[in-house]
């Protein structure tokens, strides 16, 4: 009798879905997650989305930038903001300053360890509530990252470790 393997299970947990990720669907509770930079800048790229939606994720990180909180504001570190009953955006710093067009590199913003060991973080947070992560393709927009290699880390910090994910594109 055929048995799949826990990794052909675990994939079935990350979807893709065509939509808006600050309106995540499904049951339960749900942690929205995106990437934002150490350098404490918010203003283009997905963060505007959230902003129209909701004030507190903007404030609580400007707050955290400013040195307020009671962990590091350092790449890594997450940020659980509640915006609804059962719903929290997690402000992840995994993108090292901000692209300029003033100060070119071949180096992307972009830090894969620091987005492993946000979704770590982000993996207890869900755990702990019951939720499921939902996300644009985080860290390969403006922070320059690969998709392909966030999406295995994704795999390896939740969707093998129990949490289902989904992953919003816009039309």
């Amino acid at each position: 009798m055929f048995r799949p393997r826990a990794w052909q299970h675990a994939v079935t947990m990350l979807s893709y879905q065509t939509g808006d990720a600050t309106r995540p669907n499904g049951p339960g509770p749900k942690v929205i997650v995106h990437v934002c930079n150490d350098a404490g800048h918010w203003g283009a790229g997905f963060v505007l989305a959230l902003s129209r939606r909701w004030k507190a994720p903007e404030e609580a990180f400007r707050t955290w930038a400013a040195g307020a909180g009671d962990r590091a504001f350092e790449l890594g570190q997450v940020q659980f903001v509640p915006v609804e009953p059962d719903l929290w955006v997690a402000n992840l710093i995994g993108q090292h300053d901000i692209q300029r067009k003033s100060r070119p590199t071949d180096v992307p913003p972009v830090r894969y360890d620091a987005i492993r060991e946000g979704l770590a973080r982000t993996r207890a947070f869900a755990r702990e509530r019951g939720a499921s992560v939902h996300m644009p393709r985080i860290g390969a927009g403006l922070a320059g990252g690969d998709w392909g290699a966030i999406e295995r880390i994704v795999q390896d910090e939740l969707t093998e470790q129990g949490v289902p994910v989904t992953v919003y594109d816009l039309p």
